[in-house]
């Protein structure tokens, strides 16, 4: 069972949103001439039960884990405050130059605090108001040595001083609650007066709509910290304000109808963008997520907002926008921007947004609450590493997750085992099987090519030049994915990716700092120019996007420079700021049931360079047994390190997982072979990270091309979980054909399914032999069996005002279409005209009948 139609992000009316926000912003203005009774002792005890739980939740025994967490954490923190050196509040956290160790240093306070905090331990630190205390007296030193004054500080990342601090002191107020009024009365009001002048990004110590900094995850961040500060001081205008603010990011982003000029947040395809142009569902949406359920916790009964408003959009998120991007209870690769390079991403990024789907269970009634304890059974069940509920904020969602799996509710995925998803919005594509899923990365003049930044994700370069992930069910993905992939494989041969033969530095390497520093010419860590040229450059491709029949899908994609070397060819940019010439590829998927066919044509290394095109990447430990068979085009074997011609097909198995991926080479050169064990430090992708060896196999299957070549085009299909004997029968040209593979035209045909696809990439009229279509665009059919066909348009340069596509065959009728197809007949066939403006590079599906 799913969940609602009413629960998709579409239904939800930004106008609706945006009036309800403006009714608070009124009345916290105290225009609207009514006195309201705010209601603050409810949402701070909400709060505290949020951190600390009840004595019902806390009695659990499921709760154990969590509860003996905190306490061990606080005795900890204790000790190292007693033995705290010179500029130290905490041994080993010395202060004055390091927002990381000021941060961490009021992050041990509220970890103390809360400690006092949770009812039912019996530990001794529980309401122990000498330890209160002492957490208030460190605010006080904190507040007047490192950061009452903010002339001196704002050093280093601004997070710290907006969002990352004032989070940890403002939950720290909550949970000291009467003592703090009783002690240090005037303490909270003096540090919201200085939270609000760190602002800096904000307007008049507030949050500012217009600002880049105040959208998307960090604006839920920055109004939650409000909220509670409202709450704290008794300010009801800061509460309702914060609340109107927080509401902003929950309206779905219309890229032809911006506010503020936003475009960070959820779109109507489930995509979720921050930073303007990352595709970030699975860490800055992840956060966002979390933090807007907290709010909907933090608010309950207090009148603030009807919950109903917040619950309706937050599971659209979830269904829409979360599920298909979890598969077994990994976050896939490709909405994790920098995050790619830490490590303990992928599960633990899952047991976050499993949390919020627990904790939005409590505000769903019906078939939505069955749809999401489904969701949160099948996500702990298909899990190789379940959601460790001792990792939970919250005691009381420990209880709520330990009922859930305790429920006769069935479990049941919230996307179905055979699904495509065109997250166009973010240059993303999932496609699922009972069996697989493959995650795709693009990129556009939309959407930046990778992130770097911090000193994290230090070899992103072509991580959104079509990269690819495949996913094996029943596998742990730590395994084949993670921090140890992009640590193993050379990030010139990332799965799917066109790179030219070169060494690329490092930003590290080549300025010696985290950034490119030059404030004269406009780069300073958190610059326009630093977001636009640095860390998050966007392509210079308009293509880049398709379209979704059913549960098929085709994606194209034009490999274009980044926005950094465009600037740098063109001299707007510093002498020695450096920038890298990309490849040239156009590029196709055709995504079926078996196979994912792949086509490239005009890949060239630029500039006279050897170029690499990776087919695949693939990880094994560096003990398990590993084979490789194959058949050349003449039907003799393949054999590993002998000279061959061409090869037919290639089977890599991982017969200690019992996993593998077959390769169908339909044309184009011999593929390269090479199957290394490698060792090196997970230090090499993120600064941060500890010096740790991964050493692992790599199957690395690619096309070479030597310097000077001329283009070249080749075409291959991916088969998981496939046998040697189902990939031996591709061999006679079935059901597999390539119809087209040019810069102009890329075309497949599935005799099985019974579709045709293509992408288009230039004006002008494009045929194949079932359907002619007038420009750019990607276009799927389906004929069926009794003489009705489905077919699928969309624009992926997003420019388009019409698409035309004309299917031949006689005597074909428009059965149904959806809104801005239109259909008349002509010479031969039937003529569909798709309006595409204003669509996105959305899909449209018609139906015909002879």
């Amino acid at each position: 069972m799913g969940l609602s139609r009413r629960s998709v992000l579409s239904v939800i009316p930004a106008a609706a949103l945006l009036t309800a926000a403006q009714a608070l912003r009124v009345r916290a203005a105290g225009r609207d001439g009514r006195r309201v009774v705010p209601d603050h002792a409810t949402l701070l005890r909400n709060t505290v039960a949020m951190f600390a739980g009840t004595i019902e939740s806390n009695a659990r025994p499921e709760t154990g884990p969590r509860i003996a967490s905190v306490l061990t954490t606080a005795h900890a923190r204790l000790a190292a405050m007693d033995s705290a050196g010179q500029g130290e509040l905490f041994e080993g956290l010395p202060l004055g130059t390091s927002d990381v160790n000021l941060g961490t240093s009021f992050q041990y306070l509220y970890e103390i605090a809360l400690a006092t905090r949770l009812p039912g331990t019996g530990d001794p630190l529980y309401e122990n108001e000498r330890v209160r205390r002492r957490v208030a007296d460190g605010l006080v030193r904190l507040h007047d040595m490192y950061f009452g004054d903010p002339a001196q500080g704002y050093y280093g990342n601004w997070f710290h001083w907006e969002i990352g601090i004032p989070a940890y002191v403002t939950r720290t107020f909550v949970l000291l609650g009467d003592v703090l009024a009783a002690y240090r009365p005037t303490l909270a009001a003096a540090y919201v007066e200085s939270m609000d002048a760190y602002l800096r990004n904000g307007e008049d110590g507030d949050v500012d709509l217009d600002s880049r900094f105040h959208t998307g995850a960090n604006l839920a961040d920055i109004t939650t910290n409000r909220i509670l500060q409202g709450a704290v001081l008794g300010d009801d205008a800061r509460v309702r304000k914060a609340v109107a603010d927080q509401l902003t990011v929950l309206a779905t982003i219309d890229p032809y109808a911006l506010r503020h000029g936003v475009t960070d947040g959820f779109y109507a395809d489930g995509s979720f963008v921050q930073h303007a142009c990352v595709a970030y569902t699975g860490s800055y949406g992840k956060g966002l997520l979390t933090r807007v359920v907290q709010t909907l916790k933090i608010l309950d009964g207090t009148g603030y907002v009807p919950s109903e408003s917040l619950v309706r959009v937050v599971l659209g998120w979830v269904a829409d926008g979360f599920a298909p991007l979890i598969f077994e209870g990994w976050m896939m690769e490709i909405v994790k921007g920098r995050a790619v390079s830490r490590t303990g991403t992928g599960y633990a990024d899952v047991a976050a947004v499993v949390e919020a789907v627990v904790d939005l269970t409590a505000y769903t009634t019906g078939s939505d609450t069955t749809a999401l304890e489904g969701y949160v059974k099948h996500v702990s069940q298909t899990s190789k590493a379940a959601p460790d509920a001792a990792s939970f904020v919250s005691p009381v969602s420990v209880v709520r997750y330990t009922d859930i799996l305790n429920s006769p509710v069935p479990a049941r995925d919230l996307a179905p085992a055979a699904c495509h998803s065109a997250f166009n919005a973010m240059d993303r594509t999932v496609h699922r099987r009972p069996g697989y899923a493959f995650a795709l990365a693009r990129s556009s003049e939309r959407i930046s090519k990778y992130e770097y930044m911090s000193g994290e994700n230090l070899m992103p370069w072509f991580q959104g030049d079509g990269a690819h992930y495949l996913y094996l069910s029943g596998e742990d993905q730590r395994q084949s994915f993670g921090v140890d992939y992009f640590t193993a494989v050379s990030p010139y041969r990332l799965a799917g990716v066109t790179a030219p033969v070169e060494t690329r530095r490092t930003v590290p390497e080549l300025y010696g700092a985290l950034w490119y520093d030059n404030p004269g010419r406009g780069f300073t860590s958190s610059s326009d120019a630093q977001n636009t040229y640095v860390y998050f450059p966007r392509g210079g491709n308009a293509f880049s996007g398709g379209a979704r029949l059913g549960a098929y899908g085709v994606a194209g994609f034009v490999q274009s420079d980044d926005a950094g070397y465009t600037a740098w060819q063109a001299g707007r940019l510093p002498d020695d700021f450096v920038a890298y010439q990309g490849a040239r590829s156009t590029r196709s998927w055709f995504m079926f049931d078996d196979e994912i066919v792949v086509l490239a044509a005009g890949v060239t290394g630029q500039g006279g360079r050897a170029v690499t095109t990776t087919v695949d990447s693939r990880v094994a430990a560096p003990t398990s047994p590993v084979s490789l068979t194959g058949a050349r085009r003449d039907g003799t074997s393949w054999q590993e390190g002998a000279a061959t011609g061409p090869s037919a097909w290639l089977r890599y198995a991982e017969t200690g997982r019992g996993s593998a991926v077959g390769y169908v080479f339909l044309s184009g050169p011999a593929p390269v072979v090479a199957l290394d064990t490698v060792t090196r430090s997970r230090r090499l992708v993120r600064l941060s990270n500890a010096d740790t060896p991964v050493t692992k196999q790599v199957l690395t299957l690619s096309y070479e091309q030597t310097a000077g070549a001329g283009p070249a085009a080749m075409a291959h299909a991916l088969v998981p979980n496939a046998s040697e004997r189902q990939l031996a029968s591709y061999a006679h040209g079935r059901p597999l054909s390539v119809l087209a593979n040019t810069v102009r035209l890329q075309a497949v045909a599935h005799s099985g399914l019974g579709l045709v696809a293509a992408n288009t990439f230039a004006p002008g009229t494009h045929r194949t032999e079932f359907f002619s279509v007038d420009g750019p665009a990607s276009v799927l059919l389906r004929r069926a069996l009794d003489g009705t066909y489905a077919i699928a348009v969309s624009d992926p340069t997003t420019k388009r005002r019409t698409v035309s596509v004309t299917v031949h065959g006689r005597a074909l009728r428009l059965v149904s279409a959806d809104d801005g197809v239109s259909a008349r007949r002509v010479p031969g066939g039937i003529r569909l005209d798709v309006t595409t403006r204003h669509a996105y590079g959305r899909g449209f599906t018609a139906a015909l009948r002879r």
